[in-house]
């Protein structure tokens, strides 16, 4: 690979995960969000670790819990504008699912839980657009599932 595209490749790194963490700490203080896991939070348990193994920040992945449960989860992930509602993680664009809904569905309840799927929980794979706007799709898309 050529030193530009590495270059790049770096900045993208930093910049997702910059954009991840922002995300989180937006949610970790928005009051229609019950919890958020995300490693590079401060108050995350896995926040030592993720200082020791992941030098240039804690990836773009991470999970919250909206108020509201099942339905609200739902009607968040329709309301998404900007950020794409897929079942892949990793991309360059930010993509949401609603897991009890779309990739879990075809399990009980019982067997949700067993793997980790509440009804509140949503995931994110946070990508390399501008923070603010991803911010603002979130923010309305959490307004409108109230």
């Amino acid at each position: 690979m050529k030193k530009m595209v590495w270059l790049a490749v770096l900045k993208g790194g930093l910049t997702i995960a910059g954009n991840a963490l922002a995300v989180a700490a937006y949610l970790e203080k928005h009051p229609l969000v019950t919890w958020v896991n995300y490693p590079g939070l401060a108050s995350s348990p896995e926040k030592k670790r993720a200082e020791k193994y992941l030098a240039k920040g804690a990836g773009a992945i991470l999970g919250f819990g909206i108020k509201g449960g099942a339905e609200a989860g739902k009607k968040f992930i329709n309301s998404l504008e900007m950020v794409s509602h897929v079942a892949n993680v990793g991309d360059a664009k930010s993509l949401a699912i609603h897991p009890a809904t779309t990739t879990h569905q075809q399990l009980s309840a019982e067997e949700q839980l067993a793997t980790g799927v509440t009804p509140d929980f949503i995931r994110l794979s946070i990508g390399i657009e501008n923070i603010d706007d991803i911010l603002e799709d979130i923010g309305q898309a959490l307004d409108k599932a109230k």
